[in-house]
C-alpha cells in the first residue's frame, strides 16, 4: 500500500513537472502567461459557446469556418455540436466570458478513426496572448492519448496564424489554392502524456471553479451596494 502510494505521488509529480515544462515556454512580445487553464468544456457550456462565436467579427468568422458566416449558420454549427462523440475546449476570463476555443472533431468513418480535426476561435480582445498555440497543445494532448495518429488542420491560406502554429508543431503544410490542410502526426500516449493532461485538467476544473465562486461573490456585493444606494436615495427624498 505505501509502494502504491509512492509511486501515485511520483507519477503526479512528473505529471505536474511536464505539464509546467509543456506550458512555461516563451511566446514572445505579448505571451500569455506561464500557465493557462483550459478546461475541457460539456453540454452545459453551449450557451457561452454560442455567445463567443457570434461575438466574433466578420473577418474572424471567415477564418474560422472558411466561409462568411452568419448568425443562422453559428446557431446551427453549435446546436449540432456532440459533446459525447468529440472534444472541445475553452480558456475562460475572470469574467467567465469564453475568450478561446478549439473543437478536436474525430473522424465518423471507422476507416479514418485514428484521424481528428483542430478548429479555434479567439475573441480579438484576447490576441497576442498565446491562446491559440496553448488550445493547440492541449488538444493535441489530448489526442494523442485518445490514440490519434494523425491531426489535421484545415484552414484558408491567409490564415497564416493557425497554420504557423501549426508548422511549429511539425506538421506538415499543404497549401492548394485558397485553401491549406496540415497533417501533424503524433506520437503514441506515455505516462507522462496522460499524467500531463490529468493535471491538465485538475487545474483547469479548480480554476474554473474559483472564477465562479469570485464572480457570484462580486454579484452578490454589487447588489447589495445597489440596495443599499436605493435605501440611502429614499432616505434623502423622504428628507426633503
Amino acid at each position: 500500500m505505501i509502494e502504491s502510494s509512492r509511486n501515485s505521488h511520483a507519477a503526479h509529480v512528473a505529471g505536474r513537472d511536464q505539464l509546467h515544462a509543456h506550458v512555461a515556454r516563451p511566446a514572445g512580445h505579448g505571451a500569455a502567461p506561464s500557465l493557462v487553464p483550459i478546461r475541457s468544456l460539456g453540454v452545459g457550456h453551449r450557451e457561452r459557446i454560442a455567445t463567443h462565436l457570434l461575438d466574433l467579427d466578420e473577418r474572424d468568422r471567415y477564418l474560422r469556418f472558411g466561409y462568411n458566416a452568419a448568425d443562422r449558420h453559428i446557431q446551427d454549427y453549435v446546436a449540432s455540436l456532440n459533446f459525447e462523440k468529440d472534444d472541445i475546449f475553452g480558456i475562460y476570463n475572470r469574467k467567465l466570458e469564453l475568450i478561446a476555443m478549439a473543437h478536436l472533431a474525430y473522424s465518423v468513418n471507422p476507416q479514418f478513426k485514428s484521424c481528428a480535426e483542430f478548429g479555434v476561435s479567439v475573441r480579438s480582445k484576447a490576441r497576442g496572448r498565446g491562446f491559440g498555440a496553448r488550445l493547440f497543445e492541449r488538444a493535441t494532448i489530448h489526442a494523442r492519448n485518445e490514440g490519434v495518429e494523425l491531426l489535421f488542420v484545415h484552414a484558408l491560406s491567409e490564415n497564416t496564424a493557425m497554420l504557423k502554429i501549426a508548422r511549429k508543431a511539425g506538421a506538415v503544410v499543404e497549401r492548394d489554392g485558397s485553401e491549406a490542410e496540415a497533417f501533424l502526426r503524433l506520437p503514441e500516449a506515455t505516462l507522462d502524456s496522460r499524467m500531463t493532461e490529468m493535471v491538465a485538467e485538475q487545474l483547469a476544473q479548480t480554476d474554473y471553479q474559483l472564477k465562479t465562486q469570485a464572480k457570484h461573490f462580486w454579484d452578490l456585493l454589487d447588489g447589495l451596494q445597489n440596495i443599499r444606494q436605493g435605501v440611502r436615495e429614499a432616505r434623502h427624498k423622504s428628507a426633503m
